[in-house]
C-alpha cells in the first residue's frame, strides 16, 4: 500500500458565532482603524512640520499653536510611531507563529511572501502600504456583510480603480503594437515572421475553407442544380437551332428530315441537361468533403514568395494591428460616465 509522504492539512469550517471568529472579528476591526488613525496622525504630522504650515500659521496669525505642537506634540507622534513599528513586528511574527503552528500554508516560509505588503508596510519610507492591509481587512469585512464602507464610496474607488487599469493596460498594449510595426517596419527578417505566421495557421485556413465550400458552394449548387441543367439544356438545343449545316442535312430527307431535327433538338437539350447534372452531382452531395478537403489543402500550402501575395499579407497583419490600436484607445470609463449623465438627465 503506497503511504503519502506528506499529511495534507485539514480545513474545518468556519463558525462564525464561534468565540474564536468573534476574537478574530475584533480584531481585524480594531487592526483597521488602529492603522487608519496612524497613518492620519503621521499624514498630519507631515503637513504640520512642512513650509506649508510655517506660511499658513504666520498668515492666519497662529504661530503659537503652530510652536506648540513642535515642542508638546511633535516628539510624542515620533515615538509612538516607534512603538507602533514595534507592535507591527511582534504583531507579524505572532501571525506567523500561528501560521506555522496550525499549517495555514503548504511551507513555513510561504507566510512573508504572501503577506509581502505587511512586511515592507513596517519600513517607514514605505508606511503607506499600511493602508493596503486596512483595504484587504475592510474589503473582506465587507464580503463577509459588514458594511464598513458606504456603497457609493466602494463604487467611486472601484470605478477609479478600473480607470487606473484600463490607462495603464491602454498604454502597455499600445506600446507593444507600436513596438510590433516598429519591428515590422525596420526588421529584415519581418518577412519571415509573417511567412512563420501563415506556416502556423495553414491547417486552420484550410479547415475554415473546407467548412466554408461545404457551407456555401455546395448547398448553392445544390439548389441551383435544376435550373442550370435546364438552362445548359436550352443552350445545347439553341445551338443545334443555330446550326445552319445541320439543318440542310436534314431537309435533304424529304419525309423524315423535319421529325430529325426535332428529335435531334430534343436530344441535344436532354443531352446537355444530363450532363450538366452528372457534373454538379459530385460538387453538391456529401461525398464532396473529401474533394473540397484536397482542394483547400492545395490553396493553403500555396507560396507566399510572391510580391502580391506578400503585400496582401502585410497589409492583413498591418490594418489588424491599427484595428486593434483604435479599439485599445476607446475609453471605456468616459462612456460609463457619459452613460451615467444621460441616467441622469430627466425625460423630455
Amino acid at each position: 500500500m503506497q503511504k503519502n509522504s506528506k499529511r495534507a492539512p485539514k480545513f474545518q469550517a468556519i463558525d462564525h458565532n464561534s468565540l474564536q471568529w468573534k476574537i478574530y472579528l475584533g480584531y481585524d476591526i480594531f487592526m483597521m482603524f488602529i492603522i487608519v488613525f496612524n497613518l492620519f496622525c503621521l499624514s498630519a504630522n507631515a503637513i504640520l512640520m512642512s513650509n506649508f504650515a510655517i506660511w499658513l500659521s504666520d498668515h492666519l496669525q497662529l504661530m503659537n499653536l503652530l510652536h506648540f505642537y513642535k515642542d508638546h506634540l511633535h516628539p510624542w507622534v515620533d515615538k509612538t510611531e516607534g512603538w507602533f513599528i514595534c507592535f507591527l513586528i511582534l504583531e507579524l511574527a505572532l501571525r506567523w507563529s500561528i501560521a506555522i503552528l496550525q499549517r495555514h500554508h503548504q511551507r513555513w516560509f510561504f507566510f512573508p511572501f504572501i503577506h509581502w505588503y505587511e512586511v515592507l508596510a513596517i519600513i517607514p519610507a514605505l508606511r503607506f502600504l499600511r493602508l493596503f492591509r486596512a483595504g484587504i481587512i475592510a474589503y473582506r469585512l465587507h464580503e463577509l456583510g459588514y458594511e464598513i464602507i458606504p456603497e457609493s464610496w466602494r463604487k467611486t474607488a472601484k470605478f477609479y480603480y478600473q480607470v487606473v487599469m484600463e490607462e495603464l493596460s491602454d498604454r502597455v498594449v499600445i506600446t507593444v503594437i507600436d513596438g510590433i510595426r516598429y519591428e515590422l517596419d525596420t526588421s529584415s527578417t519581418h518577412k519571415k515572421i509573417i511567412h512563420d505566421l501563415v506556416d502556423h495557421h495553414r491547417q486552420l485556413f484550410a479547415d475554415t475553407l473546407v467548412e466554408l465550400l461545404q457551407e456555401n458552394l455546395a448547398n448553392e449548387l445544390q439548389k441551383q442544380q435544376q435550373q442550370l441543367a435546364q438552362q445548359v439544356g436550352t443552350v445545347v438545343e439553341q445551338a443545334i437551332i443555330n446550326t445552319p449545316e445541320l439543318h440542310q442535312l436534314l431537309r435533304l430527307f424529304p419525309i423524315i428530315g423535319s421529325r430529325l431535327e426535332d428529335q435531334i433538338q430534343s436530344i441535344g437539350k436532354r443531352l446537355g441537361e444530363n450532363i450538366t447534372q452528372g457534373l454538379i452531382e459530385p460538387w453538391a452531395t456529401p461525398a464532396s468533403a473529401q474533394t473540397y478537403a484536397q482542394i483547400a489543402k492545395k490553396i493553403s500550402q500555396v507560396d507566399l514568395n510572391n510580391a502580391k501575395l506578400e503585400q496582401l499579407v502585410e497589409s492583413s497583419v498591418y490594418e489588424s494591428l491599427a484595428a486593434i490600436r483604435k479599439q485599445v484607445k476607446i475609453k471605456q470609463w468616459q462612456n460609463i460616465l457619459i452613460a451615467a449623465d444621460q441616467n441622469k438627465q430627466p425625460d423630455a
